[in-house]
């Protein structure tokens, strides 16, 4: 593909091709949805993230062109504005452009930032929601992030954030106390994350949630409390979700899919 200096030129009066920005969902690959395959189908050019399901490029022409983009911790295949300029470059070479993201393209997936990159360039795109790991895991492993009697709210979270060196860090004390909180891509920093928490005025004793590879028959889940979930994850490798609330504990009694699930600590008499 011939590069072309968007950049320079700015947006074009007639772009040729299209962009959709597509989740993939929390990784099981029948939990894409039924427009995120129709997008596949028709693709000249994917470029897929390190959590898009590989089965899914199944869906994908033998002709389309599939580019792994993936990002690891401290591990970038390629960096965003590389990615960005891909984007452009092949809407402008005519092709229908997909860009197979992890979960929702705009929950932590730089969707918010592809697309505008996007729409600075004039080219045409559609945003395809996915389902988010941040609801999809905690169900898998028996956990309904929010309850009327148990949960009235849900506070999300991206760990990448809970570096206190980060441009715009997380303010511990301005969270909910109340309530469920979500962590995504938060294992690295688990135990400071944890601390941090308690600084904050979550009680040690909150129970706690880690689930690693949710959705797939791999899946695997550690209960523990605030005070001792860093221990009793570290076994546990990216990716994982973290789900801090008294809604954990309901997994006790909605535990349908569990192949792999430590067993739960005895219920306190």
């Amino acid at each position: 593909m011939d590069k072309f200096d968007w950049r320079a030129a700015g947006p074009l009066p007639f772009p040729q091709g299209r962009v959709f920005l597509v989740g993939a969902g929390p990784g099981d690959p029948d939990l894409i949805t039924v427009k995120g395959v129709n997008c596949l189908r028709q693709a000249d050019l994917v470029l897929y993230d390190r959590l898009a399901n590989p089965a899914l490029l199944d869906y994908c022409r033998p002709d389309a062109e599939q580019v792994f983009v993936g990002k690891e911790p401290r591990r970038h295949r390629l960096a965003q504005e590389e990615i960005n300029d891909l984007l452009v470059q092949g809407a402008w070479a005519g092709l229908i452009v997909v860009r197979l993201k992890g979960g929702d393209p705009f929950v932590f997936g730089r969707g918010g930032e592809e697309a505008l990159v996007l729409a600075a360039a004039g080219i045409p795109f559609e945003v395809v929601p996915g389902i988010s790991s941040a609801i999809a895991v905690p169900a898998y492993a028996g956990i309904p992030v929010t309850h009327r009697r148990v949960s009235p709210l849900m506070t999300l979270i991206t760990g990448h954030t809970c570096d206190p060196e980060d441009p715009a860090p997380i303010a511990w004390d301005e969270l909910p106390r109340q309530g469920t909180l979500v962590v995504l891509m938060g294992v690295g920093r688990l135990a400071e994350i944890a601390a941090d928490l308690i600084a904050a005025g979550r009680p040690p004793t909150t129970p706690c949630a880690l689930i690693r590879n949710g959705t797939l028959p791999d899946q695997e889940v550690v209960h523990a409390t605030l005070e001792t979930i860093a221990a009793a994850g570290q076994k546990l490798r990216p990716p994982a979700t973290l789900v801090v609330g008294e809604v954990t504990a309901l997994a006790r009694q909605i535990d349908w899919f569990a192949p792999a699930t430590l067993p739960l600590p005895p219920v306190p008499v």
